[in-house]
């Protein structure tokens, strides 16, 4: 694998990626980009054979997940929302109205702590053929679904979750939400999330 350091002199003056095809956190910064038209280049990391925990992506993503994000100038960013929230600024993807703003960030850590925390965790949990202890994936599976709840009434109201137009809340809220049915959770039964 080439060294982070030497992507970015690989990749001069352009953003490098550091990306997983199924993982749903590194989708959000894959559409926010294809939103932004920003080319970028890409560096598969393979987190779940463990290519994450090399020290040298570690430099990038001290956790060793994706995504990871380096940036024209050599500084580099990890964590999905972080990306998500720095990537658009003056843009419409990320309002500039205080209000709207923190708006937002809630549905970002509705995403965070609840979505990734439920869906997210039992989805991958099928994909890597995981075992968990069945009052564990139940108490997911409440969550996932009250959160298919909430997203419904929210949605009910206007298609898109702030101020009325597409934002990085419904990219990061998305990502997880659309793949329910991997998770066992029936999204049929839900409408407006659909």
């Amino acid at each position: 694998p080439v060294a982070p350091a030497r992507c970015a002199a690989h990749h001069a003056r352009m953003l490098t990626l550091f990306d997983y095809r199924p993982s749903q956190n590194a989708w959000k910064v894959r559409q926010l980009l294809k939103h932004l038209g920003r080319p970028h280049a890409t560096v598969e990391v393979s987190i779940f054979e463990g290519k994450g925990q090399t020290p040298e992506y570690r430099a990038i993503n001290p956790t060793g997940a994706v995504p990871g994000l380096q940036l024209d100038d050599g500084r580099v960013m990890s964590e999905s929302l972080a990306i998500l929230c720095y990537l658009p600024e003056g843009t419409p993807y990320l309002p500039t109205h205080p209000y709207e703003r923190a708006k937002v960030l809630q549905w970002l850590s509705f995403e965070n702590d609840y979505l990734q925390n439920s869906i997210g965790s039992l989805r991958h949990w099928k994909l890597t053929g995981k075992k968990r202890p069945h009052e564990l994936v139940e108490s997911k599976v409440h969550i996932g679904m009250r959160c298919l709840v909430i997203l419904e009434e929210a949605l009910e109201k206007s298609p898109f979750l702030v101020g009325g137009r597409y934002t990085i809340a419904d990219m990061a809220c998305f990502a997880y939400t659309h793949l329910a049915d991997d998770a066992g959770l029936a999204l049929r039964d839900y409408p407006h999330v659909l």
